[in-house]
């Protein structure tokens, strides 16, 4: 799976509009093989953002949890941490 695409379900503040079509995007990116496609590509490749985006708001819409909500900037750490463990820098603080 692609690195870029992030878990988008059971946070709070809920996932906004802009997360989803980034991952929407990304997932287009990843499966067309093409991150700017051409002129003759652009209006299918535009669409199928929007479906895969249209299809990832009805899921996390439909999708039911009992565990608490995640903190957005807790899982951001965590990822920091991950990161410096995986590739040897420093986690730095923000």
């Amino acid at each position: 799976m692609c690195r870029n695409i992030r878990v988008l379900n059971n946070f709070e503040p809920p996932a906004t509009e802009d997360e989803i079509e980034a991952a929407a995007l990304q997932y287009v990116r990843k499966v067309s093989g093409m991150t700017r496609p051409s002129a003759a590509n652009q209006e299918v490749f535009d669409a199928a953002v929007q479906a895969v985006a249209a299809a990832t708001r009805e899921l996390l819409d439909a999708l039911v949890t009992n565990a608490p909500p995640r903190d957005r900037e807790v899982e951001a750490a965590k990822a920091k941490a991950r990161a410096a463990e995986r590739y040897g820098t420093r986690a730095t603080q923000d």
